[in-house]
């Protein structure tokens, strides 16, 4: 905003008498002295500018009651300020403030005073006249100690001191006795200070992050605690007394030392939430029965080996999170607990198959309850079960290397090699089988994958986890690339096991640095050599094959009998695919009759690459592929066929049918185009139906364009290795907004989006991809770029990349080639509060908290891929549309934080027009860790809230440690809702719309605490 615009709306304000005015996120450096006019202003928004100073003339605006300068650069506050008594909230959060005026105990009206994340390393003692306030904010400062006037601040109802460098409380603490909350997290205590103990309306405590190694016994006086935090400490036993803790709602002792629980624990009946994960727990004590009002219970990350029969009396339990323990075994009690839609066992010698158990991510949901329960409880009776013994062989490597001599070979051992062995086009799968040493006959199906430099963008899409890979080398041509393979096959089969074997022919030897590459890749198993020709070792390969595969973790678990007897029948069936009706039918011949029952099967067959089912493709969910060969090869004829070649990826459904004309695809065309862009093969031209684009294939060269360079916002990835393809996956996911549907390459793409253009372009040799962006909506188009790129990167099994952010300083803000930070380093410096960093080109200090808000937007579906630092900081809004208005004013409240950093905030108005709702709204729930509902009549009576977003919200809320807050504002019936056995922010007695204007923003004020509290806890 321009000093001329400035002065217009203060002159429009003074003219009209405005009581509130919002200049917030306006660019404004200084204040003119104009501003002394204001004198009927009440409320001032000037957060989130660039203000290093406020003018004298300040001091005239005596009858405001709010004030927001939060997010500015304030290094001190004018004297002038103290004649702002009848100011009640007071805003400098994110400033640089190291010290407070001695005239700050003026303000003696003040009841919210926010003074996070500046550098204030003491408080003056003057601060003890500040007797009104109820609310204050101190997090993320310097102090090491508290003046022992804070004593006199005893209406103080909320309080955050987290993330200070605190080793002690003064004695007068104790005299805060209305306090209600107090987050202390992040600080250097050692002990809970007694002074805590004695707070008798303390009903919240957070003291994560600290140096606790016991709890006192006088913590039996908390009496009226409803919630304690207490992770990432030192705790390796809880006293009897807490025991005494009977309101609690809510205990998480996460991330501690504790071996056991003490038996009065049972005393805490109203326990809704109680988190023990990443302890050293080796049982549970019985007395955990008692505890029947819990919901959610996280033991993940102990040492239990068993879960006790008393479990089943838990019977309101919900979510119940037990990865990453010893657990063999489940007591049939468990299945009592009908509640009971959470169950995360991931990483547990349970003999359930992990495609069962759910996704390997953490962060993802486990699998279903049911089937879960289903499938363990089915295989207990040996007699109903049987072992499967059946694994993928991937052969990988070079093109002539001898993959297709030794898939051929391993069959069969008198295979005659021809003296021009034919090239594999595409993949051809070998079946081989070997009896084992326990009797049983071992199904190997063998992928042998061509190796033209084509095919290596394209097979990721068909190497799998829980495969035993091959990597065959030609040692005459001595031109394999171990490292690039060896990174391929670890980024994307989960570190599945690896063998290289040298085909020497003609007995050349070949020398591979094995210790290197040991150091580098734990999953090379061996290092074989061989020559196909005379057989020399291949009886040893065939029994390290043999060794490996059966050690696979699916290997050997025993599946329901029935389903190994479709299995076989669907091995029987000669044709390449059937229809799901047919598939069905098989089941039901085979007395597999429950229809979930037949598609957990196909999942799992599936997911071990023996059939091809995609059950959320509207095309593709139904047919069930049996042969996947046959679905690979027909997609490689056309990526092989030399007219697509020839028009630089460019084909027709007509091309289509002269490629896929033989009778075994004659009928399926439709589906195996479907499944070329399920694999993210290529697209169809927007607005040229039946024409589309394989990105593999388009010219290398580089289309002319203009490109205004003034302005541009620029982001680099790099990496530490790059797989093929990353680019040609971004340019399908894109497509929509190709610029006139030409400006496309193989390595680069020119895109257009709301009068906004991108480019974005892949150097491989320089393992980076560079992004411009240039015009009215830089920052919103960024965000999606950033989004499909690193939605990209998580399909890789640890990725290793730096995001690159550009400097902004004065030299580099418009360069084309500024100064780069990165990413991680800048979130790093944040977290820590350092809020400086020095720009290696110019020699300026920046502001870090600019860095990130200039180019990193806080759109929710910006996920943070798992190589950089995940935070789970979001708040997810829930509204009726007829509420926008209480939207808007929470979102007003929320801006400080929100600009601060300290948490983002999502509502539907941010899902762009013609995006899928559904998709957002997943995306934005698995970055939440709070949701706020705005409860009204109009928010119990939408139907699309009660039916489409309101459930997925409430199954997060059992998932992954979601809370839920709700807002009450107005009178409704919401105790016939679910939503009754929810935290409200504010007191349903006392809706927000029964209150008057300061009434009102102060409910807000505290309502953010809440939300905040929730968020950083």
């Amino acid at each position: 905003m321009t000093n001329e615009e400035l002065l217009q709306i203060i002159e429009q304000a003074v003219k009209d008498k405005v009581t509130k005015l919002d200049l917030s996120d306006k660019g404004l450096t200084t204040l003119p002295p104009e501003f002394e006019k204001l004198t009927n202003l009440q409320s001032l928004d000037l957060s989130s500018n660039q203000l290093s100073s406020l003018p004298p003339e300040f001091e005239k605006l005596t009858n405001l009651q709010s004030l927001d300068l939060s997010s500015n650069q304030l290094s001190s506050l004018p004297p002038e300020f103290e004649k702002l008594t009848n100011l009640q909230s007071l805003y400098l959060g994110s400033n640089q403030l190291s010290s407070l005026p001695p005239e700050f105990e003026k303000l003696t009206n003040l009841q919210s005073l926010y003074l996070g994340s500046n550098q204030l390393s003491s408080l003056p003692s003057e601060f003890e006249k500040l007797t009104n306030l109820q609310s204050l904010d101190l997090d993320s400062n310097q102090l090491s100690s508290l003046p022992p006037e804070f004593g006199q601040l005893t209406n103080l109802q909320s309080l955050d001191l987290s993330w200070n460098q605190l080793s002690s409380l003064p004695p007068e603490f104790k005299k805060l006795t209305n306090l209600q909350i107090l987050v202390i997290s992040g600080n250097q205590l050692s002990s809970l200070p007694l002074e805590i103990v004695q707070l008798p309306s303390l009903q919240s405590l957070r003291f994560s992050y600290n140096q606790l190694s016991s709890l006192p016994r006088e913590i039996r006086q908390l009496s009226n605690l409803q919630f304690l935090y207490l992770y990432n400490n030192q705790l390796s036993s809880l006293p009897p007394e807490i025991e005494k803790l009977t309101n609690l709602q809510s205990l998480d002792l996460s991330s501690n030392q504790l071996s056991s629980l003490p038996p009065e624990i049972e005393k805490l009946t109203n326990l809704q939430s109680l988190d023990l994960s990443s302890n050293q727990l080796s049982s549970l004590p019985p007395e955990i029965e008692k505890l029947t009002n819990l919901q959610s219970l996280y033991l993940s990350s102990n040492q239990l080996s068993s879960l006790p029969p008393e479990i089943e009396k838990l019977t309101n339990l919900q979510s119940l999170y037990l990865s990453s323990n010893q657990l063999s075994s489940l007591p049939r009690e468990i299945r009592q607990l009908s509640n009971l839609k959470k169950l995360d066992l991931r990483r547990n010698p349970v003999p359930i198959p992990p495609e069962i158990l759910g996704p390997k991510a953490y962060y993802e949901d486990p699998g279903d309850v049911n089937e879960i329960l289903d499938f363990y409880f089915r295989v207990q009776d040996p007699a109903e079960t049987e072992p499967f013994y059946e694994a993928k062989f991937l052969i990988v490597g070079e093109g002539g290397a001898g993959k297709t001599s030794l898939a051929k070979k391993i069959k069969d051992e008198t295979y005659k090699l021809q003296p021009e062995e034919k090239s594999t086009q595409g993949i051809e799968v070998i079946r081989w089988d070997f009896t084992q040493s326990n009797g049983k006959e071992f199904r190997v199906n063998i992928w042998d994958f061509g190796g033209q430099e084509i095919y290596h963008q394209t097979h990721q899409f068909f190497l799998s986890k829980r495969s035993l890979y091959a990597l065959v080398a030609d040692t005459r041509k001595e031109n394999t690339d171990f490292y690039w393979w060896l990174k391929v096959v670890e980024l994307l089969s989960d570190k599945s096991p690896v063998i290289i074997i040298k085909n020497e022919k003609q007995d050349r030897d070949c020398q591979v640095n094995e210790r290197q590459l040991r150091g580098e890749f734990s999953n090379l198993e061996k290092i074989l050599a061989t020559n196909l020709d005379t057989n020399r070792d291949l009886a040893k390969i065939k029994e390290v094959i043999q060794l490996y595969i059966s050690r696979l973790d699916h290997v050997g678990i025993p599946l329901p009998k029935l389903w190994v007897r479709v299995r076989a029948a669907l091995e029987n069936n000669s044709q390449n695919y059937i229809s799901r009706e047919k598939y069905r039918d098989l089941c039901q011949i085979n007395n597999l009759t429950d229809p979930e029952d037949m598609e957990r099967l196909s999942r799992y067959l599936h997911d071990l690459g023996v059939c091809l089912h995609f059950q959320d493709d509207s095309t593709l969910k139904h047919y069930v592929i049996l042969k996947p060969e046959w679905a690979t090869t027909a997609v490689y004829k056309v990526l092989d066929n030399q007219t697509v070649k020839e028009k630089l990826g460019c084909f027709t459904k007509d091309d289509l049918k002269n490629i896929w004309e033989s009778g075994e695809y004659a009928d399926m065309q439709d589906e195996l185009l479907q499944l070329m862009m399920q694999f993210k093969l290529c697209y169809e031209i927007p607005g040229n139906r039946e024409n589309y684009i394989a990105p593999h294939l388009l010219s290398t060269n580089q289309p002319d364009f203009n490109w205004d360079e003034s302005n541009n916002l620029i982001l680099r990835y790099t990496y530490d290795f790059m797989p093929k393809g990353i680019l040609t996956r971004f340019i399908v996911e894109m497509h929509a907004h190709i610029e006139q549907q030409t400006l496309v390459w193989k390595s680069g793409v020119l895109l257009n989006k709301d009068q906004t253009r991108a480019e974005v372009i892949e150097q491989y040799n320089k393992r980076e991809i560079k992004i411009r962006v240039e015009g009215n909506r830089k920052k919103e188009l960024l965000a999606v770029i950033t989004h499909e790129l690193d939605k990209i990167h998580t399909s890789y099994e640890n990725l290793k990349y730096q995001t690159l952010v550009p400097c902004n300083c004065e030299s580099c803000k418009d360069s084309q080639t500024p100064h780069f930070y990165r990413r991680d380093v800048l979130y790093k410096f944040r977290d820590n509060n350092r809020y400086q960093i020095q720009c290696q080109d110019s020699g300026d200090m920046v502001d870090v908290r600019r860095l990130i808000d200039d180019v990193l937007s806080t759109l929710p579906n910006l996920e943070i891929p798992m190589s950089e630092p995940l935070t789970r900081n979001q708040v997810f809004i829930s509204y009726s549309h007829q509420d926008q208005e209480w939207l808007t004013k929470l979102q007003k409240h929320l801006k400080p934080m929100i600009r601060n950093q300290k948490l983002l905030a999502w509502d539907d108005t941010k899902i762009q027009p013609g995006a899928k709702w559904g998709e957002e709204i997943e995306n934005a729930l698995a970055a939440a860790k709070v949701a706020v509902l705005l409860v009204s009549p109009d928010f119990l009576a939408s139907d699309f809230i009660a039916d489409n977003e309101l459930p997925p919200l409430l199954d997060a809320a059992e998932a992954e440690g979601l809370t839920i807050i709700w807002i009450p504002l107005s009178y409704s019936s919401y105790d016939e809702t679910e939503i009754e056995k929810y935290q409200s922010a504010h007191p349903p007695n006392q809706p927000l719309d029964s209150l008057e204007s300061a009434q009102q923003n102060k409910a807000w004020v505290d309502i953010c605490k809440k939300i905040k509290a929730a968020v950083l806890g």
